[in-house]
């Protein structure tokens, strides 16, 4: 199994950044794909979370309306787009893979920084 999220780096605030997380050794289409983050001396937190069929979404209140959660199960990769990024926006986003009727995601990307700095 490998999950490896890349587009980290850093970004001023007010700008935009998609992160892509590709994929591999398990069904891509069978797992709900979620962004987590965690800040320095902050417990990881969820971010923003899409099921496979229909495509629904859930999202962080912090981050609502800043951020898209989309997936391409032909690519088994999931992307987010994060726009308007605010210095407290900055961490390590790890990409999580989940199977239905589970609650800790079951495979984790390696975690790319996004720091949110002038």
């Amino acid at each position: 199994v490998r999950v490896v999220e890349s587009g980290g780096g850093l970004v001023q605030p007010g700008g935009s950044l998609r992160l892509s997380c590709a994929a591999s050794g398990f069904t891509f289409s069978d797992y709900i794909m979620s962004w987590y983050r965690q800040a320095p001396g902050k417990e990881r937190e969820l971010v923003a979370a899409i099921i496979s069929v229909g495509g629904s979404t859930n999202y962080a209140e912090s981050v609502k309306g800043r951020f898209t959660i989309t997936r391409d199960n032909a690519k088994n990769t999931v992307y987010l787009q994060m726009n308007s990024l605010k210095p407290e926006d900055t961490a390590v986003y790890y990409c999580a893979a989940k199977p239905w009727g589970v609650v800790t995601p079951r495979y984790w990307g390696q975690g790319p920084q996004v720091p949110v700095s002038s």
